[in-house]
C-alpha cells in the first residue's frame, strides 16, 4: 500500500463515500481487497467449522455413550444422567465472559488451539470414569474449557469481515452444528458398534477416545492456520496487515486503532450499561431457548409415528433442510444487512405457526413436514442473529465488544438448563408443553426482533 493510500486510511474521520471513492479510482486496491478476504477465508472459516463440529461432537456425544451402555454401567439413575448433562452448560456459560477477556488480550491463533488440546484431553479421560461424581466433574471441566470457543469465534469473525460480510460467514459456522446433529448419532453408533470390546474396553468409552484424540490432532493443526487480529496476525504480510486493519477501520467505524486498553471491569460495566446489548440477548435467549426442540428430534420424530431405528434416521431430512435454508438466509442477508432484523422475524414467525400447527394436527406426515420447517427457521435465525448482534457491536473497543458477544451468547445458553425438560415421554404423542413454550418464545423473538429492525432503520443502533 502506498504513502497516500495509507494517509487516506489512517484517520478514522475518513468518511465512507471518500472510501469508495478512493477504491473506484484505484482498482488495483480493489483486487487486492478482494484477493484479501479470499485468503481470510481460506484460513479462517475451514479451520473454525472443524474445530466448531468437533466442539459440538464433544459436548453431546454424552447422550450417544448414554445409549451405547455408560448409563447402565456407571448405575446412573435419570435425575443423575440429568445433573451431568447440565453442569455441563452451568460452567460455560459462566465462563464465558472471562474467557472472551483473556481472549481479547492475548492470541486467538495461540489460545483457542490450546483449550481444544485441554477439553480434548478432558474428553478422553471421560473413557476412564468409574463413578457418576467423576462424571460429573469432568463434564463440568469440559464446559469451563469449551466456553472460551464459541464466544471466541464470535469475537474473530467480528474482527476480520465487514459488517455486509459476517451474516454468510455465521452461516457457514453454525452449519458445523447442523451438520453434527445430521450425522453425529451416525458416527457414534458407528464407533460404539465396531469398537465394542476391543482391548477389552466399551464401546461407548472408546466413542470419548476416539472423539477426544480427534479434537486433539485437529487443534495442533489449527495452531498453524488460525489468524490472530489484523494488526497482528502473523500468517499475512505487513501490507495484507495493514489493508485488513484500514477497511475495517473505515466501514465498520470500528475502533480497531484505539490504543488505550480497557480492564475487565471497565468492558463489564459498559456492555451491562447498553440497552442494545440487552435487546440482543433477549432476542437471542428466545432463539436458543427455542432451538432445544433439536435436542429431542428422535424422541418427538419417534412421537409422531415412526419406529425407533427409523426415527433416527428420519431426523437427517430435518437437518438437511436446515443446512440449505441456514446457507440460502447467510447470503441473501449479507445482500440486505439492514434487513437483518425482519428477517429473523420472519422465521421465527414461520416457526410459530410451525410449532402451533404441530399440536394440532393428527397426520403424522403432516406433522413431521411442520418439524422441518419449524428447524429450519431456528437454526437459519440462530447464525443471522449472531451476525446481527456482532455488526452492530462492531463500534466497540475490542474488550467491550469481547464480552458484550460472550454475554449474548452466554445468556443464551442458559435455556439448555431449563430446554432439558421441555419434552418429557409421558407428554408423546402432542407434547403440548413442550411446543406451548417453543411457540411463547418464538412469538417474544418475533417483537424482540422487530424492535431491533426498526430501531436498525432509525439509525439509533449505531449511535
Amino acid at each position: 500500500m502506498s504513502l497516500k493510500e495509507a494517509s487516506l486510511f489512517g484517520t478514522n474521520t475518513t468518511s465512507f463515500t471518500e472510501y469508495t471513492a478512493h477504491i473506484e479510482s484505484n482498482g488495483s486496491l480493489q483486487l487486492r481487497e478482494k484477493a484479501l478476504v479470499r485468503k481470510i477465508d481460506l484460513f479462517l472459516l475451514p479451520t473454525i467449522w472443524l474445530m466448531y463440529l468437533l466442539s459440538y461432537i464433544d459436548r453431546t456425544n454424552i447422550g450417544n455413550a448414554k445409549i451405547a451402555g455408560m448409563q447402565h454401567d456407571l448405575h446412573l439413575s435419570s435425575g443423575q444422567y440429568s445433573i451431568s448433562l447440565i453442569v455441563f452448560f452451568i460452567s460455560y456459560v459462566i465462563f464465558e465472559v472471562p474467557s472472551n477477556l483473556i481472549l481479547s488480550k492475548s492470541r486467538p491463533s495461540i489460545f483457542l488451539p490450546t483449550i481444544m488440546i485441554l477439553w480434548g484431553t478432558v474428553t478422553c479421560c471421560m473413557a476412564a470414569v468409574k463413578s457418576y461424581r467423576q462424571l460429573v466433574a469432568l463434564r463440568f471441566l469440559v464446559g469451563v474449557l469449551e466456553a472460551g470457543f464459541a464466544p471466541g469465534v464470535l469475537l474473530i469473525l467480528s474482527s476480520w469481515y465487514k459488517r455486509e460480510e459476517q451474516s454468510k460467514r455465521f452461516a457457514v459456522y453454525i452449519s458445523a452444528a447442523i451438520l453434527s446433529g445430521a450425522f453425529g448419532g451416525l458416527l457414534a453408533g458407528a464407533i460404539t458398534k465396531d469398537l465394542e470390546g476391543a482391548h477389552g474396553i466399551r464401546g461407548w468409552r472408546w466413542l470419548f477416545i476416539v472423539e477426544g484424540v480427534a479434537s486433539i490432532g485437529w487443534a495442533c493443526i489449527a495452531r498453524f492456520l488460525l489468524l490472530d487480529f489484523p494488526r497482528t496476525s502473523r500468517c499475512l504480510s505487513e501490507d495484507e496487515r495493514r489493508l485488513a486493519y484500514e477497511r475495517l477501520l473505515i466501514t465498520n467505524d470500528s475502533r480497531l486503532g484505539d490504543e488505550h486498553r480497557l480492564g475487565p471491569f471497565q468492558a463489564i460495566n459498559r456492555t451491562l450499561s447498553n440497552w442494545r446489548v440487552w435487546l440482543f440477548t433477549a432476542g437471542y435467549m428466545a432463539i436458543v431457548g427455542s432451538s432445544t426442540l433439536s435436542y429431542f428430534y428422535p424422541t418427538l420424530v419417534e412421537g409422531l409415528g415412526y419406529e425407533s431405528n427409523k426415527a433416527q434416521y428420519m431426523t437427517v431430512p430435518i437437518y438437511a433442510v436446515a443446512f440449505v435454508t441456514n446457507a440460502f438466509t447467510g447470503y441473501f442477508s449479507d445482500k440486505v444487512p439492514h434487513h437483518r432484523g425482519i428477517i429473523i422475524s420472519g422465521w421465527l414467525t414461520i416457526s410459530l405457526s410451525c410449532s402451533i400447527a404441530t399440536t394440532i394436527a393428527m397426520d403424522f406426515k403432516a406433522r413431521y413436514v411442520l418439524l422441518v420447517f419449524m428447524a429450519a427457521g431456528l437454526w437459519s435465525t440462530n447464525a443471522l442473529s449472531l451476525s446481527f448482534a456482532s455488526s452492530t457491536f462492531a463500534h466497540m473497543s475490542r474488550e467491550v465488544r469481547a464480552v458484550s458477544l460472550a454475554f449474548v451468547n452466554a445468556m443464551g445458553n442458559l435455556a439448555q438448563i431449563y430446554g432439558a425438560y421441555l419434552f418429557p415421554s409421558e407428554d408423546a404423542p402432542r407434547y403440548i408443553m413442550g411446543f406451548s413454550v417453543v411457540s411463547a418464545m418464538c412469538a417474544f423473538g418475533v417483537g424482540v426482533y422487530g424492535v431491533l429492525y426498526v430501531v436498525a432503520r432509525k439509525g439509533l443502533l449505531d449511535k
